[in-house]
């Protein structure tokens, strides 16, 4: 996104302000206890969540991709974001990582190729359109188009056709298509902030036009212009975020498909949107410091956390390494492929909820916390042995929360895990029916056997 309106100033009376304050108060919270569902909270294949964690790679710009092998394996993630040339290489990092690809691109008949050869080897996740065309312009049909004064009818008509393209090909049809990026950076109203043109849109191209299985939007963590605040993955995950018609700090799902950022034409009401299938095919945060290292790990793996708990299928993570794709600080590991922190606090996290096979019903596990301020989240996770994992993570730039995890009842065996402390657990609890927690930057992980 290239520009940012300022935000709405809203105005509180004062016992609407002091309202406001005794709400959001850790201490206000402490006193409150949440009702949980009577059958207990609904868990989630622990397998399923590993499934939707990515990050971009540059095998297609010619970088050495044996240099990702030891990292990828390392991460623990399961997708990487690339485009088609030198699949032999990609092919390469399936074989020797078990990754799969998100495949981008302009070139629709190459597209189609490439995924072809990634789909027969087993290695395609899905096929992507054009990557941010407001800032790299495409030539579709011999007209160039994309970018802040040209019209998008050519991109439209390029998604169009790769989205028809995919669904009829009997080798690919079953494989997802990913939106164009920043399609709400389109000129003219083409209908780009839908995933399929409703009737009366009254878009330049067609109702009924089909783009488009997920919308996709480079929702970036680190924000714009802005620094490190309460809450940052959370809101940044936010799918309704600046639906008051202005634009803040983030670019996320109601800036493509509410209203678009750039023309402000009208797309998906607030309902649709909470439900509207979607992804994030890039999301990062720069860490140019040792000092900046230990945010950048905690934000990051936040963000994985909270993307997934409020609706997003995939979340791929800009960048591997650093010194790849266009310079800067945002790689999870050095030019030397030496972790980061970012990186060892992702392989934490994905070592302990590690798993194989997604549960079908993956049953409830009755909790509920005590003290849960509005910067404490939880992901409730489970896996094929049957373990519980309950991952509690706070987004709270200063300070601590004490919270308990109640569990209704005693359970046998309680493992604590912190993701920023390694794989070993940080305590095993007994015979525990309820579990104290100190939450402040980063995720906890409280395993239930």
């Amino acid at each position: 996104m290239s520009s940012t309106l300022p935000g709405l100033q809203e105005s509180l009376t004062g016992s609407a302000i002091l309202l406001s304050i005794l709400i959001t108060s850790p201490v206000f919270a402490d006193q409150r206890r949440p009702t949980p569902p009577p059958n207990g909270v609904l868990a989630v294949s622990s397998d399923t969540f590993l499934s939707s964690l990515g990050v971009n790679t540059h095998v297609d710009q010619g970088y050495n991709a044996g240099s990702y092998v030891l990292a990828l394996r390392y991460l623990g993630v399961r997708n990487i974001r690339d485009s088609q040339r030198n699949l032999s290489s990609t092919i390469m990092l399936h074989e020797q990582t078990g990754i799969r690809v998100d495949l981008l691109g302009f070139d629709v008949i190459g597209l189609l190729a490439a995924a072809k050869t990634l789909a027969q080897a087993g290695s395609l996740l899905a096929i992507e359109g054009p990557n941010e065309p407001n800032n790299f312009p495409i030539t579709y049909d011999g007209k160039q188009s994309g970018g802040r004064y040209t019209s998008w009818v050519p991109v439209a008509q390029l998604q169009k056709d790769l989205y028809n393209a995919v669904k009829s090909d009997p080798e690919l049809s079953q494989y997802p298509v990913f939106h164009v990026s920043e399609g709400g950076a389109e000129t003219d109203n083409v209908g780009l902030q839908y995933l399929t043109i409703p009737a009366g849109a009254a878009t330049k191209l067609p109702d009924g036009t089909q783009f488009a299985d997920y919308a996709n939007v480079h929702n970036y963590v680190c924000g714009i212009r802005m620094g490190y605040v309460d809450n940052q993955a959370w809101q940044a995950a936010d799918p309704t975020l600046n639906s008051n018609g202005l634009f803040g700090h983030w670019d996320g799902l109601y800036g493509e498909y509410g209203k678009t950022w750039s023309g402000h034409f009208n797309g998906y009401s607030n309902a649709q949107l909470e439900d509207l299938p979607r992804v994030t095919t890039e999301t990062g945060w720069d860490a140019a410091t040792v000092a900046d290292e230990r945010i950048q790990g905690t934000v990051l793996v936040n963000t994985y956390l909270a993307q997934f708990k409020r609706g997003w299928r995939y979340t791929f993570i800009y960048e591997l390494g650093d010194g790849e794709g266009g310079g800067g600080h945002q790689g999870l590991f050095h030019e030397n492929w030496t972790p980061k922190l970012a990186a060892t606090y992702i392989h934490n996290l994905t070592t302990v909820l590690a798993d194989d096979g997604a549960l079908a019903d993956p049953g409830h596990l009755y909790y509920y916390i005590v003290g849960q301020s509005a910067t404490v989240h939880d992901l409730l996770l489970r896996k094929r042995s049957g373990v519980f994992e309950l991952v509690v993570w706070g987004e709270q730039v200063a300070g601590t929360n004490d919270v308990t995890v109640s569990l209704g009842r005693a359970h046998a065996k309680v493992t604590i895990y912190d993701t920023t402390a390694g794989v070993t657990p940080i305590q095993v609890l007994t015979n525990a029916g309820s579990v104290p927690l100190t939450i402040s930057d980063h995720a906890l992980i409280v395993e239930i056997d």
